[in-house]
């Protein structure tokens, strides 16, 4: 637990996913790095966790690593930046495949001192602590490289003009640039509200959602690269491995289209 000291209860939500669906399901995700890190939780981490909710998370790593792998397969130089990084794993998962990419990860400065705590100074790795919608951490970054930035579980918390005017300043930044991000359909964000009540944290709570893809990059100025669902490759390798309840609720946010990620060309 010294490890996570002074870490918010939000943190862990998506670490423990990790954790709980590479034991459930190694074939479809396994982050070996997330299960080292099990014995550090503190108890009740994993408060209010469902199968689901979960599959939830973990869904979102699994196409984000894809989306990731595929940006930098396409350079010999290029940056990967997490935005609102948390415990983010990813540089375990895919540094080693990925030799070409200059990593950083951005939060606010606690959290970076967790980081630097637990996980170290690693090869082609940055930490930057500061505020990612200040923009302060763009100095910190090579931006005549091609540059993908990744927000994940992140703009949900935050208004929709407070995240377009973002976009668009980082396509000032970054003229070689995309982002990719996940988003909750308006529909879907009664349902996400309800399960973080239940984890007990009432002031998380989430305000953004799109219902249309296509003129939310509008709204951006933007180029809408890809949308993809959470779910498809998880509905098709695991099938009723996974409960009833896990399925049928995978399979209507698939139907309504309640979760996304977005890929967007910046300039």
């Amino acid at each position: 637990m010294k490890k996570f000291e002074g870490v918010a209860n939000t943190l862990f939500v998506p670490l423990v996913a990790r954790i709980a669906i590479s034991k459930e399901f190694p074939e479809y995700f396994y982050d070996l790095k997330a299960l080292e890190l099990e014995p550090d939780l503190p108890q009740g981490a994993d408060k209010g966790a469902s199968q689901y909710t979960n599959m939830a998370s973990v869904s979102r790593y699994y196409n984000m690593d894809k989306m990731v792998a595929a940006f930098a397969g396409k350079y010999e130089a290029c940056n990967v930046v997490y935005l609102g990084a948390g415990l983010e794993t990813a540089y375990d998962r895919l540094h080693g495949k990925n030799p070409g990419v200059d990593w950083y990860e951005v939060d606010l400065p606690e959290v970076m001192d967790v980081r630097k705590k637990v996980f170290g100074q690693r090869d082609k790795e940055t930490l930057i602590g500061g505020d990612m919608f200040k923009l302060e951490w763009v100095k910190e970054v090579d931006a005549t490289l091609p540059t993908l930035l990744v927000v994940s579980g992140v703009f949900q918390y935050f208004h929709e003009e407070k995240i377009v005017a973002f976009i668009k300043a980082c396509g000032e930044a970054f003229p070689k640039g995309e982002i990719i991000f996940d988003a909750t359909s308006e529909s879907g964000l009664a349902f996400t509200n309800w399960f973080i009540k239940r984890t007990g944290n009432k002031k998380a709570l989430m305000y953004f959602g799109i219902n249309d893809s296509k003129a939310f990059a509008e709204k951006c100025g933007m180029e809408l690269l890809e949308v993809k669902t959470f779910y498809p490759d998880a509905l098709a390798m695991l099938g009723k491995r996974l409960n009833l309840v896990t399925r049928v609720s995978m399979k209507v946010a698939e139907k309504k289209k309640q979760v996304l990620i977005l890929h967007l060309k910046l300039n």
